[in-house]
């Protein structure tokens, strides 16, 4: 492709509402377009890397036995309702009628779907298993779309479903699939991680996400340092064995004291004015669920895990109360709620149950309560881990020291089990004639998100820094005197040598200063920049520049496309 000839709106200035290095890079370098909040046109340089990804998620999946298919994006409201979850979805799902008044929904996945598929066309155990994937846009109507295309409302997505007899045939599907997203994202060039995750609203009972590496990724991972355990902050664990350093007087429990504490509120007020440590302290969360309100106890060191509440409550639904909702219950305005002498139900962290004469809200206005001891003051419906993990804490697997980094999710795996199959009826006749459940997988990869996710991994002050898999192209040719016909003769013979070896190559025929050349060839992030000028020239050399470490290298100029092949060969993976 030449320059001149591309749709290339580059920008020069960043953006004032790109707030994270992959959305402003990608309005600078005219990857994309807005066009109104949370959904975008993707521009040519853009799709081509898109395109990229596509196509290696597309080897993957049929290397792993899945075959490619496409489903509507509108879904009938009847689906949704025999599986649950039309009600329980939340707003992020864009709800409307026909004409004829019918309820329908624009897909934000397609579990429903491809589950009504299955069980109007399997009938055997010999139709099993099988693996079907799709790679369609989804609309999920975020609250609040932000940074680009890493949280949009419209987004491209690959989605597999398989479908297996038992849970031993399901469980190499689910490994299957896993070594796929593996290969996938390898070949894509990234640093990342797969870990254990929470289900979410997919459901079913084991997940994992594969984090793309990056310091300003959205999600906290924990992993050990010495095993292989890793997994999202909503899904870590707290050791069990790990020993717990106990807080508050061992000796024996003191009298219980209420202590006037006026406008003392966060942790870090109560425990100056009271001088004591956090970890003599304990937080009342008052949360409100689909099933009756609940408080959580958790030291002042530590914070709650929603998701972990939520889990070992069982409830669909769990919002932290409000400050009317926090006064109905403790009878005190936010920051003096405590245990004592609540009536809802009461849940707290596993390092709470080892706490004696603790400090905690009084459920006064200006009060807390000091000498406090469960048991006698109050009681305790159930101890979990309900905690978020902290660096200080030990892996859960090997009880060695774990690590917290930054990532970007751009897959999420699930085993769904019979949820869906037994939810719409998918069943199977077995060997002995018998109707049973088909087991459930699905594996979802955001396509968009992926070249978003690689951006934020790999760029520079410069601009982009793609990985060479999914460069939209691998070659950018920059001749520096387009009014010299030699430069321009060496430019155009060495773009069609490798046009003709099926190199993506864009030449820069722009007649433009060097600088604005190279500053927009280091923008658009192309991997090998080839420059032609004439005083390599008459030293029958061109210069060849790799972007992600800047270092130069003098090529023969009779030899330069045989060099850039052989580069591009070592720098992309194979498939094998």
């Amino acid at each position: 492709m030449r320059y001149t000839k591309l749709f290339l709106p580059t920008l020069r200035e960043i953006p004032a509402d790109a707030e994270v290095i992959s959305h402003q890079l990608m309005l600078r370098a005219g990857m994309i377009r807005k066009l109104t909040s949370g959904i975008y046109t993707y521009l040519p340089l853009g799709l081509r890397a898109i395109k990229k990804v596509k196509e290696i998620i597309r080897e993957e999946m049929e290397r792993a036995g899945a075959q490619e298919i496409l489903m509507p994006t509108v879904q009938p409201a009847d689906l949704w309702k025999e599986s649950g979850r039309w009600d329980v979805y939340g707003k992020e799902l864009v709800r409307f009628k026909d004409r004829h008044g019918r309820d329908y929904c624009l897909g934000p996945t397609h579990e429903e779907v491809i589950t009504d598929l299955i069980r109007n066309e399997v009938r055997s155990y010999r139709d099993l298993p099988l693996n079907l994937y799709q790679i369609q846009n989804k609309f999920r109507d975020e609250i609040r779309p932000r940074f680009g295309l890493m949280r949009g409302r419209e987004f491209s997505m690959k989605d597999a479903y398989s479908f297996d007899a038992d849970e031993e045939g399901a469980a190499k599907s689910y490994q299957s699939m896993f070594d796929a997203y593996n290969r996938i994202f390898e070949r894509c060039g990234l640093n990342f991680k797969a870990v254990e995750a929470d289900t979410g609203n997919i459901g079913g009972s084991f997940s994992h996400e594969f984090m793309v590496l990056a310091d300003t990724g959205e999600d906290a991972i924990v992993s050990c340092t010495e095993c292989e355990y890793a997994a999202n902050m909503e899904k870590a664990e707290v050791n069990p064995d790990y020993i717990i350093e106990k807080a508050g007087d061992e000796s024996s429990p003191v009298s219980m004291e209420k202590v006037s504490t006026p406008n003392v509120r966060t942790v870090e007020e109560v425990t100056q004015f009271l001088s004591v440590t956090p970890k003599q302290l304990v937080k009342t969360m008052i949360f409100e669920t689909s099933a009756e309100p609940v408080a959580v106890l958790v030291r002042g060191d530590h914070e709650v895990n929603p998701t972990k509440v939520k889990n070992v409550l069982g409830v669909e639904t769990l919002e932290l109360a409000g400050e009317e909702t926090v006064l109905k219950f403790t009878g005190a305005p936010a920051g003096f709620a405590g245990a004592v002498g609540l009536s809802i139900k009461i849940i707290a962290d596993t390092a709470v149950e080892s706490m004696k004469n603790m400090v905690m809200g009084g459920n006064e206005k200006d009060t807390h309560l000091i000498g406090v001891n469960r048991g006698r003051d109050f009681e305790v419906s159930e101890f979990a881990d309900l905690r978020l993990v902290t660096p200080s804490d030990r892996c859960p697997r090997c009880g060695k020291a774990i690590e917290i980094k930054r990532g970007i999710e751009v897959g999420h795996i699930f085993k769904l089990g019979d949820k869906y199959s037994k939810a719409l009826s998918a069943t199977y006749l077995d060997q002995n004639g018998n109707e049973r459940y088909i087991i459930m997988g699905c594996y979802g990869i955001g396509v968009g998100r992926t070249v978003a996710a690689a951006i934020e991994q790999n760029h520079d002050k410069n601009g982009i820094i793609f990985p060479m898999p999914i460069a939209p192209y691998q070659v950018v040719i920059l001749p520096l005197q387009m009014r010299d016909s030699e430069v321009v003769s060496a430019a155009d013979t060495l773009y069609n040598q490798l046009t003709r070896h099926g190199v993506e190559v864009l030449l820069d025929d722009r007649d433009e200063r060097a600088g604005v050349k190279f500053k927009d060839a280091d923008l658009i992030g192309i991997p090998l920049r080839v420059t032609i000028g004439k005083k390599s020239l008459k030293e029958g050399k061109l210069e060849v520049q790799f972007r992600a470490t800047g270092e130069t290298e003098l090529v023969p100029r009779e030899q330069a496309d045989k060099v850039l092949l052989d580069m591009i060969k070592n720098s992309v993976r194979s498939r094998e």
